[in-house]
């Protein structure tokens, strides 16, 4: 299981349209085979900030998602649109289990 975080900090005057492509993203990352979550959520403390978790079956899940043409909109418009570099990190992940 792969997962990956995202966080990428928006020009305040770039924020809505960061926003509208990033929940366009949402439904059809969902529907990919071997996407097992996909959230987009803004940091309670910066609302110019996303933070994208998101939980593949393997590499080939997180393939097919990153190839939807949604994905390619956000990588468009980011590179004018942040205020900062962006972060991101991969989780390789053996096991899991519900914390609840």
């Amino acid at each position: 299981m792969i997962v990956l975080r995202f966080r990428a900090q928006v020009r305040p005057d770039r924020v809505d349209e960061v926003a509208s492509a990033f929940a366009a993203v949402v439904p059809p990352s969902r529907r990919v085979e071997g996407v097992l979550h996909f959230d987009v959520g803004r940091d309670v403390g910066d609302a110019n900030t996303f933070i994208a978790t998101e939980v593949f079956k393997d590499a080939e899940a997180r393939a097919r998602q990153e190839s939807l043409a949604e994905v390619a909109e956000v990588m468009r418009l980011l590179p004018d649109a942040l205020a900062a570099p962006p972060e991101a990190t991969v989780y390789h992940v053996q096991s899991s289990e519900p914390a609840m």
